[in-house]
């Protein structure tokens, strides 16, 4: 049994960083490549939705590290981000944090200026491209 367990913690160890970072890179690329935009914001709503999820994590370590399945936890709820047949990541992104993102973003119904001079720096004009 000694070396079974060893076994799969080192699969759950690989298992991390493949399904938070080297498979949503893959198909973020893959994304970009193709003519939809449904898989381009199915990638966006994850990069935005696991960059909250590291933040957190990464504030309340702590209080994280007694709890023996949070990785376990937080890969599941990453696979369920990733699959596409789930859409997760999409799905949080359209029903949580995009009705709250949508009141700090300008040009919806907004002033085209924000007065905060930190999202005016932040924020690209729309007439700014790189040659």
């Amino acid at each position: 049994m000694g070396k079974f367990w060893l076994f799969i913690t080192q699969l759950h160890s690989v298992a991390g960083p493949l399904l938070t970072l080297l498979y949503p890179l893959y198909a973020s690329v893959i994304a970009i490549e193709s003519t939809s935009k449904l898989d381009d914001e199915q990638w966006l709503a994850y990069w935005i939705i696991y960059s909250f999820l590291t933040l957190t994590e990464m504030v309340l370590q702590p209080l994280l590290e007694w709890i023996p399945i949070w990785y376990s936890a937080k890969l599941l709820l990453v696979a369920w981000l990733v699959l596409p047949q789930t859409k997760g990541a999409a799905f949080l992104y359209e029903r949580f944090a995009r009705p709250h993102i949508r009141k700090y973003i300008p040009g919806n119904g907004q002033q085209s200026k924000s007065p905060n001079k930190f999202m005016n720096f932040v924020t690209p004009n729309k007439g700014d491209h790189a040659p």
